[in-house]
């Protein structure tokens, strides 16, 4: 799938609709101090197997791109719902 760098959109800190630019979310490391985090090195730390079974089956087909738009007016930026596609790029459109 192919997304234009630059496109018209709805700014809600603007309240109107301006240019934008798209750029893909990159993944952060997760933090250590999470709950879920720190729920899962207590049970996995000391002696023994590893306590949960490897996940089964396959990977699915399309992963989750996640897009954030950032308004070139007030320089601000929003996400909105990530969208699924196999192969996804951001292109320079020439007028």
């Amino acid at each position: 799938m192919k997304l234009p760098r630059s496109i018209r959109g709805y700014c809600p800190h603007c309240n109107k609709h301006v240019d934008l630019e798209v750029e893909r979310v990159k993944n952060r490391p997760r933090s250590e101090l999470r709950r879920g985090q720190r729920r899962f090195r207590r049970v996995t730390a000391g002696y023994g197997g590893f306590p949960r079974p490897k996940p089964e089956g396959r990977e699915k087909p399309t992963k989750r791109v996640h897009l954030r738009y950032r308004c070139k007016a007030c320089k601000k930026a929003h996400q909105r719902v990530g969208i699924r596609a196999k192969k996804f790029e951001l292109v320079e459109v020439h007028a």
